[in-house]
């Protein structure tokens, strides 16, 4: 059983959208690469074209274009996805996934690159907040 978090993010609008992908809408990412295109029916996006820009495991371990195959391997990294180095020159030995889409996966990052007839507001509309869930505002503890 692979399920899969999409994080669909539309370039025109600048906002981001999450799919839930079971068994077989994750069939059809797994096995893929980073920088595929996939075609988006089986999300339930129909017409829709994305291209798939990273991802990440369950330990939060994040997948790298430049690394061929599956699974993870230490890397000494010295800038891009995994490490931003603090200093000049800094280097560091860190864990990063490959490319390849596997079922250890649990969240893949795509960009919209071929638009639908609907668009991505009427797939995912806005939920509205009850009654009692709207935002209050935190009152300040007072040191004694």
């Amino acid at each position: 059983m692979v399920e899969l978090k999409v994080v669909v993010s539309d370039p025109k609008t600048g906002r981001a959208y999450n799919v839930d992908a079971s068994t077989g809408a994750a069939g059809a990412i797994v096995g893929k690469r980073i920088g595929d295109e996939v075609d988006a029916g089986p999300l339930g996006l129909a017409g829709y074209k994305i291209l798939i820009t990273g991802g990440s495991d369950q330990t939060g371990t994040p997948a790298r274009k430049s690394l061929p195959g599956a699974g993870r391997k230490k890397l000494l990294l010295a800038e891009g996805v995994g490490f931003h180095p603090g200093m000049d020159g800094e280097r560091r030995r860190k864990m990063i996934r490959s490319n390849e889409i596997t079922p250890e996966f649990v969240q893949v990052n795509a960009r919209v690159i071929a638009y639908g007839e609907k668009s991505l507001d009427e797939h995912f509309p806005k939920t509205e907040k009850a009654e009692g869930e709207e935002k209050k505002p935190k009152e300040k503890k007072v040191r004694k």
